[in-house]
């Protein structure tokens, strides 16, 4: 391979590796072109399976800031370049090595971090984020159904006359028996006043013919 021709295919393996969410290593020895095809049509457009050199993968991923065990890049190596749900490239993967066991799974990188075999089996074994969106709706829907009938049953109560509230009468019962004793209260103040404004007027109307008695005119004989 010219110089030319090593530095483009290290530029763009570069480039797939800073923009995959999460890279697949793979070794596909004996697999068919036939085969290899199908692989990349389960995969889907989200995911490029590109055949590769061992030693410009490794420089590409180091340009990308990737680190890459050197086991990894033994033997006929393809990569698939994860750019979708990382979750349905590794069961579409899972699947295909079920009926195609020339494809041998090495290892990736997800989130930034080295994965095993094993933890990419795990992670085909995960819900994908389109079911788990569907269940989320699934039961948003079902919680928003259950408050409308608690909204459509108070609403038929109200309109029916029912409290809304239970503690609503319990809470005018206070109101309700403070006003009985307040008119007591002021009827006792009413009866309590009334004997002192009686005695006053009767004060002010004994007063008035004694001071009258008491004034003789100077022309009139006293008796002797």
């Amino acid at each position: 391979m010219a110089r030319s021709d090593k530095a483009a295919a290290v530029a763009e393996l570069t480039e797939d590796f800073r923009s995959a969410t999460a890279t697949v290593l793979t070794e596909y020895r004996g697999l068919s072109v036939t085969s290899m095809k199908e692989l990349r049509r389960s995969l889907g457009g989200t995911t490029k399976y590109s055949v590769v050199k061992n030693t410009l993968t490794k420089i590409a991923a180091k340009n990308a800031g990737v680190e890459i065990s050197d086991d990894l890049l033994t033997g006929p190596s393809a990569v698939a370049f994860i750019k979708g749900d990382p979750i349905d490239a590794a069961k579409s993967l899972k699947n295909f090595q079920k009926e195609n066991p020339f494809l041998v799974i090495k290892g990736g990188i997800f989130e930034g971090k080295s994965v095993t075999v094993a933890e990419i089996m795990k992670l085909a074994d995960l819900e994908s984020r389109e079911v788990l969106l569907s269940k989320l709706a699934g039961a948003m829907k079902g919680t928003m159904a259950k408050a409308a009938r608690t909204f459509d049953a108070l609403r038929i109560k109200l309109e029916a006359g029912a409290p809304a509230a239970p503690a609503a009468p319990a809470a005018e019962a206070p109101a309700a028996e403070a006003a009985p004793a307040a008119e007591e209260a002021v009827a006792e103040v009413v009866a309590e006043a009334a004997p002192v404004v009686e005695g006053a007027v009767a004060t002010d109307t004994s007063e008035a013919p004694a001071a009258e008695a008491t004034e003789t005119p100077a022309d009139v004989p006293t008796a002797e």
